[in-house]
């Protein structure tokens, strides 16, 4: 593992992150949890890469997903219930595939899955530590060059609830206190399952604001924010294709 790749300092961060929020909020079974998850996530990928070049393999992706799944899914759920998320996560990437690339972020779709299937419930840990998932957020997206992704998102986000906040007559600075940062700056710009053209980076951003606020509204007993971001993978091959700068 490179320090200088993205996926490392990713890592890094993610790990460093979970420290913090551990001893601040004194939390031992959250560490304990998230390892469950990125140990059966390294194992299923390994084992994978085992079957398929009769070698070993550690993957930095299998990692990430692994975090990803700690901070998402709520510590006090049984462990059994982190082994299947990282063992669906992990699947998914390698029976649900288009253009040799898989289709779902891995982690959203092992999430969702379990939450369908067992109803299990979610803590987004952290997601609202701001003053640090932003700058390190933007430092990502720089990064992988998904900046369009996120404007067009958070401008979208803004002006609807800033609609709302008025139509409602509700303070408008309350908006702020509704964004999912860990969820804007983690895994709504996952490079593989996000278009690549910056056109297809902004419709996708708005298209994701716009369908979380419908599911949210609509009342949805399931993730909104993992259901939307599941919907607008399915298009990105599509997106990829679209001419820059026309929507037909």
């Amino acid at each position: 593992m490179k320090l200088t790749s993205i996926k490392a300092q990713l890592i890094i961060f993610l790990v460093g992150f979970a420290i913090f929020l551990s001893i601040r909020d004194k939390e031992l079974k959250f560490l304990l949890t998230m390892l469950i998850a990125v140990v059966v996530a390294i194992g299923i990928e390994s084992l994978i890469a085992y079957l398929k070049n009769k070698k070993f393999a550690l993957s930095e992706s299998s990692i990430i997903s692994g975090l990803i799944i700690g901070y998402v899914i709520s510590s006090d759920q049984p462990w059994w219930i982190f082994a299947s998320v990282s063992l669906l996560a992990i699947a998914s990437k390698y029976l649900i595939r288009r253009n040799k690339k898989h289709l779902f972020n891995p982690a959203g779709f092992g999430i969702f899955s379990v939450i369908l299937l067992f109803n299990a419930s979610t803590q987004w840990k952290g997601t609202y530590a701001w003053y640090i998932l932003i700058p390190f957020g933007l430092y990502f997206i720089i990064k992988i060059k998904k900046i369009e992704l996120l404007l067009s998102y958070i401008v979208t986000t803004l002006l609807i609830f800033v609609i709302q906040a008025v139509i409602q007559k509700t303070p408008i600075f309350n908006i702020f206190g509704y964004l999912s940062f860990f969820y804007i700056f983690i895994m709504l710009i996952e490079p593989t399952t996000t278009p690549i053209k910056p056109f297809g980076k902004i419709i996708f951003g708005i298209c994701a604001a716009v369908l979380i606020f419908i599911l949210t509204e609509a009342g949805i007993k399931f993730d909104a924010e993992l259901a939307a971001l599941l919907i607008l993978n399915l298009f990105v091959p599509l997106l990829n294709k679209l001419p820059e700068g026309r929507l037909i």
